[in-house]
């Protein structure tokens, strides 16, 4: 990677709401091909941190780079072609297809009075049959499941096309078969794209499974970023959750039990 500026970096950032101070000092550079989940505790600032990353709030210190340019000199159109963001509450407020939701996500790609072409539509179905939901393209999106939503808006996202996805909990209202499916798709992008996915996640077991590094946000404001392999491990995340917990394997697999 010398010489390739990374999709996303931070310097000295520092992060907090009130008195409370999610990360300080944080630098990270995340490339392509990366995939770097953010671990921490309810509260920790997991998704406030992910909203910096994503230039939605400003930090208290620092600086975020996206392709080694801030969000201020991209403007906003440039950064979505760049940066793909998947919050953790949405809301549809009018009543639209599934196909016609995918469709925002091409907005960026558009010119300002530009109307989606055919190629468009093909991306967007193509989005669709990649979490499943090819048959429900003409569905009313208010008629879906919780699940079903989800993983909507992760075709949108798909749409989209950036080379950045920022995912704050991606397995909210999956089920398991679904969960799998969607860390196997960022993981598989990242390597082939290639691209990068930052993301939320609560089970460690899976970062350790389908991301590349790892990003610990402890309760005092203290990170540990690294790859996987070296800051996954019982000592690290007994105290990241204040339990202690214990590794089990199986098959090259590494998953953490209650000790």
């Amino acid at each position: 990677m010398s010489g390739v500026a990374p999709l996303l970096s931070s310097r000295g950032l520092r992060v907090g709401i009130a008195e409370r101070i999610f990360c300080r000092e944080l630098t990270l550079a995340v490339h392509a091909g990366e995939c770097l989940a953010i671990l921490g505790r309810n509260g920790a600032g997991k998704s406030t941190l992910l909203s910096v990353l994503a230039g939605l709030r400003e930090p208290e210190a620092g600086e975020v780079l996206l392709a080694g340019s801030s969000y201020a000199d991209l403007g906003a159109r440039a950064s979505a072609l760049l940066r793909g963001w998947l919050p953790q509450e949405r809301s549809e407020a009018f009543s639209s297809t599934v196909l016609e939701t995918a469709l925002v996500g091409r907005h960026p790609h558009l010119a300002r009075w530009d109307w989606e072409s055919e190629t468009d539509a093909r991306i967007a179905r193509q989005a669709l049959a990649s979490v499943g939901l090819a048959e429900l393209a003409q569905r009313d999106v208010q008629t879906l499941s919780g699940g079903e939503r989800q993983r909507l808006a992760i075709a949108t996202l798909l749409a989209q096309a950036p080379q950045l996805y920022l995912l704050d909990e991606p397995l909210a209202h999956l089920d398991l078969n679904h969960q799998i499916a969607t860390l196997e798709l960022f993981a598989r992008l990242a390597r082939e794209q290639p691209l990068a996915c930052v993301m939320v996640l609560h089970e460690p077991g899976l970062a350790a499974r389908f991301c590349t590094h790892a990003l610990l946000l402890f309760d005092d404001g203290t990170t540990q970023l690294g790859p996987c392999g070296e800051v996954v491990n019982s000592d690290s995340l007994s105290r990241l959750y204040g339990y202690p917990l214990r590794e089990v394997g199986d098959k090259g697999q590494r998953w953490f039990m209650p000790a």
